[in-house]
């Protein structure tokens, strides 16, 4: 959990103070840049398709009901998974994982959310009920 509020902070501190532009040649800022605009489009597709699901579903309260519950809990899953896959023995994670970790962070986070958008979007072109895949 420190290693994600260290993360954030350097996101916001970023974003915020400094009107950086992704820059996939730049500077390691301004490759953060990309990485974050990534996860944020990444993220942008996940709640447009979940939304399409819900509207989908809407005669199906306890489909949905449980469809909130399910999303809800794969938020969690999805930092806990972030978190193995950025652990670090030491509090200040860049010991760890030097700058790159501005990159790398954000661009797995998207992936990750990249694939619940693609088991999001496979509901909707087939129904939850369908397993096959």
């Amino acid at each position: 959990m420190k290693h994600l509020l260290f993360i954030l902070s350097l996101l916001l501190f970023s974003n915020s103070l400094l009107a950086i532009e992704c820059n996939p040649d730049g500077t390691q800022v301004e490759m953060n840049q990309c990485a974050y605009d990534d996860f944020l489009k990444a993220d942008k597709a996940l709640n447009d398709t979940y939304q399409v699901l819900i509207k989908k579903s809407k005669g199906d309260k306890t489909y949905i009901k449980a469809l909130r519950k399910a999303q809800r809990a794969w938020i969690v899953f999805r930092d806990a998974e972030l978190d193995a896959m950025f652990s670090c023995a030491d509090e200040d994670i860049k010991l760890c994982w030097g700058s790159m970790i501005g990159l790398l962070h954000p661009y797995a986070k998207a992936e990750i959310t990249r694939e619940r958008t693609k088991k999001l979007q496979y509901y909707i072109d087939n129904g939850q009920n369908d397993l096959g895949e």
